[in-house]
């Protein structure tokens, strides 16, 4: 496997990767690239020069899992958004080589941290359908992980919880955010 930065003129890899945007997110949260059009848009959006857009592939040229970000804060902070790995394939350490990947193209470009939203659109933590305004930070502290919500990987990639948006995506339906200084 290698990690390239992916170009406007991959057109198989980006096909690949807006395909498995649809994919990878459709099971949990199928609103996010429903359609193999809205995959394309996204994946058109991550190409921007002001971007960061890379892919691992394997031998082959085959898109295995890819990884984006966006600069804010005057290049200070940058929003990891999308990290998808072909479903197969997950659990095997694409995703963690894309993030550690990411994290170093960020320390090049002198950020300083990083930040990333996790939905939890389908009850998969413990933060999911409750008063989450009633002891924020209890809950947080307390979260529990019930059905292999994406917040574990991160954790154990160094992120941290560092807030959460309440009803984000509809009543009981957060966000979570979690950072890390790279």
């Amino acid at each position: 496997m290698k990690i390239i930065t992916l170009a406007k003129e991959d057109t198989q890899l980006i096909q690949q990767a807006a395909q498995l945007l649809v994919v990878a997110f459709h099971e949990h949260w199928a609103d996010s690239w429903p359609a193999l059009k809205d995959g394309l848009q996204e994946v058109h959006e991550m190409l921007d020069a002001e971007r960061i857009c890379r892919a691992a592939i394997d031998t082959e040229g085959n898109l295995l899992g890819v990884i984006g970000g966006v600069s804010q804060y005057d290049g200070h902070v940058w929003e990891l958004h999308p990290l998808a790995v072909q479903p197969s394939m997950q659990g095997g350490g694409i995703g963690k080589a894309l993030v550690e990947d990411f994290e170093e193209q960020v320390r090049l470009r002198g950020g300083l941290t990083i930040t990333l939203g996790s939905d939890d659109e389908d009850n998969m933590t413990s933060l999911s359908n409750v008063d989450v305004y009633e002891d924020l930070w209890d809950k947080v502290r307390n979260i529990r992980n019930l059905k292999r919500h994406p917040f574990g990987f991160y954790q154990k990639m160094g992120y941290v919880i560092t807030g959460v948006v309440p009803d984000a995506n509809g009543r009981g339906k957060p966000d979570i955010i979690m950072s890390k200084r790279v």
